[in-house]
C-alpha cells in the first residue's frame, strides 16, 4: 500500500465522531445502514455534520455510498480495511496472524 494512501484514510479516522460513525458502518456488515439509522446510532444531531463525516470517510475509501430510491445506505469497503492493517502490520510479527495477532492483555485497556 502506498504510504500516502495510508496517511489520508489514518486521518480520516482521526476524529472521535468519524472513527464512532466508521465503527458503526463496520458493524453494519455487508447489507450496510442507512444515514438516518447511522444518525440516530452515532447521536450526531445534524444531518449536515453526518454528512461532512461521512464524505471525509468516503474520500479516503472507506466507505462507499449506494442509493437505494430515496434511501443512502453506507457499507464499509472490507478490502480496504484489510489493506489498511496489512500495511500496519507489515513486517512485524504480527503479521499474517490473525484472531491472536493482538490477544487482549495486550491491549492499551489492559496496560492501564
Amino acid at each position: 500500500m502506498d504510504i500516502e494512501l495510508a496517511a489520508k484514510q489514518l486521518d480520516a479516522l482521526g476524529s472521535a465522531t468519524r472513527l464512532t460513525v466508521f465503527h458503526n458502518v463496520v458493524r453494519a456488515g455487508r447489507s450496510g445502514i442507512s444515514v438516518r439509522r447511522l444518525q440516530e446510532q452515532v447521536g450526531v444531531a445534524s444531518a449536515s455534520t453526518l454528512s461532512h463525516h461521512l464524505q471525509r470517510l468516503v474520500a479516503a475509501g472507506l466507505v462507499a455510498q449506494e442509493r437505494r430510491s430515496t434511501t443512502l445506505i453506507c457499507r464499509a469497503d472490507a478490502m480496504v480495511i484489510r489493506g489498511l492493517t496489512a500495511f500496519l502490520l507489515e513486517g512485524s510479527e504480527a503479521a499474517g496472524q490473525h484472531a491472536d495477532a493482538f490477544p487482549p492483555e495486550a491491549s492499551t485497556e489492559s496496560r492501564a
